[in-house]
Parts: C-alpha cells; sequence; structure tokens
C-alpha cells in the first residue's frame, strides 16, 4: 500500500494501486476522539482526496482495536455557551454534510466504538461495514446535551423513529449483531479480515462508471433533505447554556454520576 502527500497529525492516509484509499483516525490514547483538530484535518483530507485523481473510494476507521471514534472530546465541549455551541455543531454537521453528499464513495469500517460524535460520523458515510465488537450509541443526553452533528436526522432515516428514539432518548448502546438487523451496519466482518472484506465490497463498486456512482450518490440523497439540521444546531447551543449541561460534562469529567434538575 503506497501513501498520497497527505499528512495530518491527527490522521493517516494510505492508497492502493485500485484507487482505495483508508483514512484513519490516529489518536489511539484517547480512543480516537473527536475534538477540533481532527475535525480540522479530517476537513483538509476530504478537500485533498475529492481533487486527487488517483483516489477513488475512500474507507474511514479508526485507529488500534478499541474504536472507531468513541465520541467527542467532552473537555472542549464543557467550554462552549449557545453561541460557540450553535456555531460548534453547525460546523460539524457541514463537514459531516459534505461527507455524506462525497461525490466518491466512502464506507465506514466501525473497528470498535462508534460513541456520539463517531456514530454521527459513521452514519454520514454511505456505507457502514464492522468488526464484531462494534458498538454504537449516542450518549448525548447524559451530558445534558443532544446529538449534535446530524445525529438526530440520520438515525432515524437508518433505523427508523421509534428505535432512533429509544437509542437517543435512553443513550443506550448497541452491539454489532443488533446494528447490522436495524441497518446500522452492512456487514460484520472479523477483525483481522476486515480491511480485505471492505475492500472488497470497494472493488464491487469501482467496476462501475465513477459518474453514475456520483450521480447516484447524489439522487438518493436527494430524498433525505430537511430543515431539521438547522433545528438541531439551534437546540444544542440553546442546551449548553443549561444548569443540566454544566452538570452532566462536569460529572463526566469528574468520573461521578450526573444529578440533574431539569434547568
Amino acid at each position: 500500500m503506497s501513501s498520497t502527500p497527505f499528512e495530518r497529525e491527527t490522521l493517516l492516509l494510505d492508497t492502493d494501486e485500485n484507487g482505495i484509499s483508508i483514512l484513519t483516525i490516529n489518536r489511539p490514547e484517547k480512543l480516537n476522539a473527536l475534538n477540533g483538530q481532527v475535525l480540522s484535518d479530517l476537513n483538509d483530507a476530504l478537500h485533498h482526496i475529492e481533487e486527487s485523481n488517483d483516489i477513488r473510494l475512500l474507507i474511514i476507521t479508526g485507529s488500534g482495536e478499541k474504536a472507531f471514534v468513541a465520541g467527542a472530546d467532552i473537555k472542549e465541549l464543557s467550554t462552549l455557551d449557545r453561541q460557540s455551541g450553535e456555531e460548534t455543531s453547525s460546523a460539524g454537521q457541514n463537514l459531516f454534510n459534505r461527507i455524506e453528499t462525497f461525490p466518491k464513495p466512502v464506507i465506514a469500517l466501525v473497528n470498535g466504538y462508534a460513541l456520539g460524535g463517531g456514530a454521527e460520523l459513521a452514519m454520514a458515510c454511505h456505507i457502514r461495514t464492522g468488526t464484531a465488537n462494534a458498538v454504537f450509541g449516542l450518549p448525548e443526553v447524559s451530558l445534558g446535551l443532544i446529538p449534535g452533528y446530524g445525529g438526530t436526522q440520520r438515525l432515524p432515516q437508518l433505523v427508523g423513529k421509534g428505535k432512533a428514539m429509544e437509542m437517543i432518548l435512553s443513550g443506550a448502546q448497541i452491539k454489532a449483531d443488533e446494528a447490522k438487523q436495524l441497518g446500522l451496519l452492512n456487514d460484520i466482518f472479523d477483525h483481522s479480515e476486515a480491511i480485505e472484506e471492505t475492500k472488497k465490497l470497494s472493488g464491487k463498486i469501482l467496476k462501475n462508471s465513477p459518474s453514475a456512482i456520483s450521480s447516484a450518490i447524489s439522487a438518493v440523497n436527494a430524498g433525505y433533505r430537511t430543515n431539521g439540521f438547522a433545528k438541531e444546531a439551534v437546540l444544542f447551543g440553546q442546551l449548553c447554556e443549561t444548569d443540566d449541561f454544566k452538570e452532566g460534562t462536569s460529572a463526566f469529567l469528574e468520573k461521578r454520576k450526573a444529578k440533574f434538575t431539569g434547568n
């Protein structure tokens, strides 16, 4: 596997001779959690990949064997107020919308925990494969928040409104088998074979017309456009100034159980 000329502190990008790139989020010591630097680097990577004639398909995964992306950086989140919270939500949505509408196929290989922003990142990809230890969850309500990077919009589209409500309101996690049954995962592979098997799927896609593939992505996405994303960002920002948000993030960072008051 040869490397393309792209380097960032939080990401690894490798492209093979068939034009399949693997973008690895590389913060294993933080379970690949999303912070401002990762999101900025990811935006740069997408620009590079879109412009590169050598790259035909993108696979996004996480470093190590524990996590795809285990959520956002709570320390960063805890500093948000209403305005910065809404801006943060909108910026994350714009980035993940860019993935969803990317003209080249994007596959998430979920190799462990995909929580919060990690689940939202995976849901923004066109297809999701996973390893047997893949776990999805949207635990934002335990912090006094809601999913803010498009999760309230994409999860119902993928698993149905009732199950999405259950997952978002409870913050409960689901394992790989249930995720596949619900449609969150297209396939589950052994960890040692996950890259190879995902590349086999990629090869089936890349046998087809690139222009038809891009048009198909655009056509499918056209059926799901709503103003719900803007509402999500506004509500996310409002919650950043509640007592429950301050209590939820403080409790997480202090490793204690939160005591919510509804204020």
